[in-house]
């Protein structure tokens, strides 16, 4: 359930979704679509606040499992097989990348007293409540994968639905601001989770449920407190199932800006599941101590990289919108972020585990704050698809989950042998695919 989130078919989903060099002509015709669309009107502070609260919560449930909970499981079930961590989370995100455009285009024709979008944020959130339950009562890997995937769907859903919402709200003059405020509070909630989960280590169902919590009552803050027009008198073809499957494509010369996004998206995500996905095995690896023990640490750790994303993320999504510039600071994001990862590949001691902790943290404050405000820009018929575009952006996000966990338990046996695992080169290869992802929105054309 990662979110995520838009006519003419090609061959498959994932080719559908590739850029292909845009044509003169088109880049100018989205060019002109682009500048001519109308702005919508300014949001006031309640839905700004309480979106930044709801997606706090969302991640706060969700992530925490990846960035802790599910490692302290995968370690008790099956020990001596963190391999099966990255089986787990790529199991999820691959059910996602099938599912997303799908819930997007459900979402968009959705026609109820409340609106299109709460329907599924209520309904995601509820998923997602299951899910903890199933991964803190699992009696085995296969049942914990099992709810993985379900908190991917559900939580996703919720989380997809209330980014759609920015998508349908957001004039441009507030989309760097509230992607800035947003990027922070989720960048930061899972640094909160994993504070929270070193006190219940030794309890399994208050492990993921006490955060899981926390993303209920600001989802239905938001559901009950911010209003969503009715969406019954908006009109509704007809969809055959041929057409509905053709809706996870569309044709890349026809939106190349979008595109060029959703290939720096990839790079980043990929970037990011291959920095995350191993930390508490690899700082367990150099710092010489077990795996239950890294909690405490990472949990002291990320409590000094709320100020490093809060620099990065706000500070960037604020300076976006002021100077009406987006490439560089994603450019610049990329370039921080891969000096942070190359320190901590080479750190010899948790002084320098903690110098590439914190700069990995500004950067990616900056990129994902910035990220979010230009596919805000580019997103391709936003007034009536833009619950589907948003799905397909998702494959940007859950591809790499799914695939990159698995490369990465290839790369980690590179140039070992026994037990040792080559964490340097996993995050060397990490801070190489972050690069490019800056690189590849240098060739937006109609979003400086």
């Amino acid at each position: 359930m990662s979110p995520s989130p838009h006519d003419e078919p090609l061959v498959t989903p994932l080719a559908a979704t590739l850029p292909a060099a845009p044509v003169d002509s088109t880049a100018t015709a989205e060019e002109t679509d682009a500048s001519a669309r109308p702005d919508l009107p300014k949001v006031g502070s309640r839905y700004i606040w309480f979106m930044v609260l709801a997606q706090f919560g969302v991640f706060m449930a969700f992530i925490t499992p990846l960035a802790i909970s599910l490692t302290i499981r995968v370690n008790t079930l099956a020990p001596g097989h963190p391999e099966y961590l990255g089986f787990i989370t790529g199991a999820g995100a691959l059910f996602v990348m099938l599912t997303s455009p799908f819930m997007g285009v459900w979402s968009d024709r959705t026609r109820t007293r409340v609106g299109r979008r709460r329907p599924f944020m209520v309904g995601g959130m509820l998923v997602g409540v299951v899910s903890l339950v199933v991964m803190a009562l699992s009696p085995n890997v296969f049942v914990l994968g099992a709810g993985w995937v379900l908190a991917q769907w559900g939580w996703g859903t919720a989380l997809s639905n209330l980014q759609i919402s920015t998508a349908d709200r957001l004039p441009e003059s507030q989309r760097g601001k509230v992607a800035g405020l947003t990027s922070f509070a989720t960048q930061i909630a899972p640094v909160f989770g994993v504070v929270l989960a070193q006190f219940f280590t030794g309890d399994p169902l208050l492990l993921f449920l006490v955060p899981g919590s926390v993303g209920v009552l600001f989802v239905l803050l938001f559901v009950l407190l911010v209003h969503e027009d009715d969406s019954r008198g908006l009109s509704k073809e007809p969809i055959t199932v041929a057409q509905l499957l053709a809706k996870y494509l569309y044709n890349p010369r026809k939106h190349p800006d979008f595109s060029w996004n959703w290939l720096g998206r990839f790079f980043f995500y990929t970037g990011i599941t291959l920095n995350t996905t191993y930390t508490a095995y690899f700082f367990a690896d150099r710092l010489g101590i077990t795996v239950e023990s890294v909690a405490g640490i990472i949990a002291s750790l990320s409590l000094g990289g709320i100020l490093a994303v809060t620099l990065g993320a706000i500070g960037g999504g604020f300076l976006s919108d002021r100077l009406r510039r987006r490439r560089l600071f994603i450019t610049i994001g990329g370039l921080i972020m891969a000096g942070g990862m190359l320190a901590q590949a080479f750190a010899p001691d948790l002084t320098m585990l903690i110098v590439g902790s914190l700069t990995t943290s500004v950067g990616l404050g900056l990129f994902a704050a910035v990220d979010q405000a230009l596919l805000l820009d580019v997103l391709p018929e936003r007034e009536t698809d833009a619950g589907r575009f948003m799905g397909i952006t998702g494959f940007a996000t859950s591809i790499p989950q799914s695939l990159a966990p698995l490369a990465a338990s290839g790369i980690l046996l590179i140039g070992v042998t026994g037990d040792d695992r080559n964490y340097a080169l996993l995050f060397i290869v990490a801070a190489a695919s972050v690069v490019i992802a800056g690189a590849v929105v240098l060739r937006i054309r109609s979003v400086r």
